[in-house]
């Protein structure tokens, strides 16, 4: 795995140490480890990715592991995420989570279209897939992990996202992505770009073959009552079930179902505040 965009080591070693760097950092490994899953992550690719020296890295998965949010695979030495993530997660859950209004639509759409159905959030420069629900399709594809997280702009919802996020917010994301994620090294702002301006122009965003071959994938942003995009439902395929005039077909299904989430979120946060 290439390393993310690092930080330059004269400010690690010239700043003074402080709490709000110490967590900065801890959240760095945080956001890695949740891209790597169960197998988790070996000490020397989170140094190189986050740009932190082996020893600072060292030291900080140790508290997290004293605490219990991240813990080390006696096999293969490698880090992952611990229990007390998980048991956070779910006491935030009620604050934070969606899914409790989403699920039941999408499992509703994942019976209607036959395919597989995502719902992702956006998470600071990343799309993190919260809920999946599968289709009766005989061939499914499950190319997102519950929980699994990518940048934006990669897959269908991450794409979705970016390109209905403020202007001034969206351009500043596009060159972060393009200078300093490992999946667009080498690459300039202009695809990127492009791909936002053309999800912009249909109200949806298409991906074929790009992140797994043979697949395609199609997604339209969840808005919040500002108009920005806070979430992300699509669905995915292969190819042969992903001919134009079924795309064109589900992406108005889908933006039918997203302005229905964005509806019954809205009464669910009146209620609360009520």
């Amino acid at each position: 795995m290439p390393p993310l965009c690092k930080m330059n080591p004269d400010d690690e070693a010239s700043s003074p140490p402080s709490q709000r760097g110490v967590l900065d950092r801890a959240a760095q490994l945080l956001k890695l480890l949740a891209t790597a899953g169960k197998p988790g992550m070996p000490l020397t690719i989170l140094s190189q990715s986050t740009g932190m020296a082996n020893s600072t890295v060292h030291r900080l998965l140790d508290n997290m592991c004293a605490q219990g949010m991240v813990i080390q695979h006696e096999s293969t030495r490698r880090y992952a995420l611990g229990p007390l993530i998980f048991e956070l997660g779910l006491a935030a859950s009620p604050m934070f989570d969606p899914r409790k209004i989403a699920s039941p639509i999408l499992g509703k759409l994942a019976e209607e279209v036959g395919d597989t159905v995502y719902l992702t959030v956006r998470s600071g420069a990343d799309a993190v897939c919260i809920d999946r629900q599968e289709g009766p399709s005989p061939v499914r594809v499950l190319t997102l992990d519950v929980g699994s997280r990518r940048p934006l702009g990669l897959g269908a919802g991450g794409l979705a996202i970016l390109a209905f996020l403020p202007e001034s917010e969206r351009n500043g994301l596009i060159q972060r992505l393009a200078r300093c994620e490992p999946h667009y090294a080498g690459h300039s702002v202009e695809p990127l770009t492009a791909a936002v301006a053309e999800c912009r122009r249909n109200g949806y965003a298409l991906i074929r073959n790009k992140v797994n071959p043979g697949v395609s994938a199609v997604g339209v942003p969840v808005l919040n009552s500002f108009d920005q995009s806070f979430a992300a439902i699509s669905i995915a395929a292969i190819d042969a079930r992903m001919p134009a005039d079924r795309i064109a077909m589900l992406a108005n299904i889908l933006q039918r179902h997203a302005r229905l989430i964005r509806h019954k979120l809205s009464e669910m946060v009146h209620l609360v505040s009520v």
